[in-house]
């Protein structure tokens, strides 16, 4: 008599889903309201920010008048320069001041779908970030744009005269700010595809040659001046966050193996079905564990 297998499947002890699991409407309708909250946030930072317009404008443009000659102001051109300045720092200082409770906002959304290793994860990120966005500003607004702008200033003709323009100018130092806070996220990033094992110090150490490449590369691209030494010193942070990122890299690295996914209820049936059949025919059955490399190789 064959021997059946002692597996009986019910319905019934299925586990049913949490009570605090939320369907997909339920959680479109969770984006919508921290939307609301991230944007009402954002408009109370902007009319903040509106109190204090005139010295944040004092703030940003003193590094480039300075790195100007004496004489040279920005003027404005077309109609609407002046609000649309304003505005744009407006923008800029409510999204700082609002910062706080955007990163609150967005944590509460994700973190119901983390398990606690990625929760421990979140606050090195979050600071990493944070360090990075400031350099990277910090850097533009007084190393990378002041030097730019003395650059184009020393280019001068007989009868033509320097005057620089509101909007074109802040366009530049907005853009090359978002780009250089950018570069800045690099150890961030390295931190996590590190913890997903997708680099490893070791390679990145391999690639420093590229990197010091790309790096002078960039460094020629985002400064006017042709002269070695002054993109050298634009490609010296590039570098040295690589090389802090390769650290980065050694450190966050899971120091276990990454461990194979557990044959599922699906897979354990097959293997005994196999069994079962072989000692049907007479066979001598295959041991569980050569069953279990032939499965693995299978997939």
């Amino acid at each position: 008599m064959a021997a059946t297998p002692n597996y009986k499947f019910d319905p019934e002890t299925e586990p049913e889903p949490s009570e605090g699991r939320m369907g997909f409407l339920e959680h479109l309708d969770e984006l919508r309201r921290r939307i609301i909250v991230c944007c009402i946030a954002l408009a109370a930072g902007m009319l903040a920010a509106f109190f204090f317009v005139e010295r944040i404008a004092d703030f940003v443009l003193a590094p480039t008048l300075s790195a100007l000659p004496p004489d040279t102001t920005l003027i404005m051109t077309r109609p609407g320069e002046g609000l649309s300045f304003l505005l744009d720092l407006a923008l800029m200082a409510g999204f700082i001041f609002a910062a706080p409770v955007i990163t609150h906002q967005v944590w509460q959304f994700i973190a119901p779908g983390l398990h606690a290793r990625e929760k421990t994860l979140v606050l090195p990120l979050v600071v990493l970030a944070c360090l990075g966005t400031l350099a990277g500003a910090a850097f533009t607004h007084y190393v990378l744009f002041p030097s730019m702008m003395a650059f184009f200033s020393r280019i001068q003709f007989t009868k033509i005269v320097y005057k620089p323009s509101l909007e074109e100018t802040f366009e530049l130092y907005r853009n090359m700010l978002l780009g250089m806070v950018a570069v800045f996220q690099i150890p961030t990033l390295v931190l996590f595809l590190a913890r997903l094992r997708l680099i490893t110090a070791r390679f990145m150490w391999n690639q420093i040659g590229y990197a010091i490449l790309i790096s002078f590369v960039a460094a020629a691209l985002l400064t006017p001046s042709s002269d070695p030494w002054n993109q050298a010193i634009f490609a010296a942070p590039m570098i040295g966050l690589y090389m802090i990122s390769i650290g980065i890299a050694f450190i966050a690295a899971p120091r276990k193996p990454a461990q194979r996914e557990p044959i599922n209820a699906q897979l354990k049936l097959v293997c005994a079905a196999t069994v079962l059949e072989q000692a049907s025919r007479g066979r001598a059955p295959r041991t569980t564990s050569d069953l279990h490399r032939e499965l693995w190789r299978i997939r």
